[in-house]
């Protein structure tokens, strides 16, 4: 009498067993394609040309057609001078080198004329509007690099503003330090790049 107990128990623990068991995990024959990358095997969705979703409704039209803008841009071999032409605006990028003693916001004779030639330039094109920015590389602090960005962008804006002498002409003048470089930080030819003061201004209409 006390075997069927034993016996029940014992189909009880093999039935447990045999619901719960762990399945073994197995590699996939290519582990090269992840998951979801497999190719389809269903056909590709057919396109009906005369889908009416895929014309335009009667009586519309296409927008009118519009000139994109090319952009073009030249650097002095010395890469000193860098400028940037547009359909609509002129970008004019002089290296800090060129304008500046290290670590100095004080203009030389010799910068102050480069910086009239841009005046003269932005006088031509009648532009109303102009922007004055200072950029460094990313050497020092960014807060020095911040000041010293504004305070070069300060300079080359004094200069345009005696030259033009123009009440009409509105600046935009900042100092943006590291941000925004155009080269490389990690070498030197890079970082002088990106220690630059820029002058832009739109183009006169044709």
């Amino acid at each position: 009498m006390t075997s069927t107990p034993r016996l029940l128990a014992a189909a009880t623990l093999m039935l447990a067993t045999t619901l719960y068991v762990t399945p073994t995990a197995h590699a996939d024959d290519d582990p090269n394609h992840p998951p979801g990358t497999e190719p389809s095997a269903s056909a590709p969705v057919e396109v009906d040309p005369n889908d009416p979703d895929l014309k335009l409704p009667e009586g519309a039209t296409l927008a009118q057609a519009k000139v994109l803008d090319i952009k073009s841009v030249v650097e002095e071999q010395s890469g000193d001078e860098r400028r940037e032409d547009t359909n609509t605006s002129v970008t004019l990028a002089l290296q800090a080198e060129v304008l500046f003693d290290k670590d100095s916001s004080k203009l030389g004779a010799e910068a102050k004329s480069r910086i009239r030639g841009i005046a003269d330039e932005i006088s031509t094109q009648n532009a109303t509007r102009v922007r004055v920015f200072g950029f460094t590389d990313n050497l020092g602090s960014s807060t020095h690099g911040d000041a010293l960005s504004k305070r070069r962008a300060n300079a080359v804006h004094d200069v345009l503003s005696q030259s033009l002498n123009d009440a009409g002409i509105t600046y935009e003048v900042r100092g943006y330090g590291e941000q925004y470089p155009i080269a490389d930080n990690a070498t030197e030819a890079g970082r002088k790049k990106n220690r630059r003061v820029e002058v832009s201004f739109p183009r006169s209409e044709p």
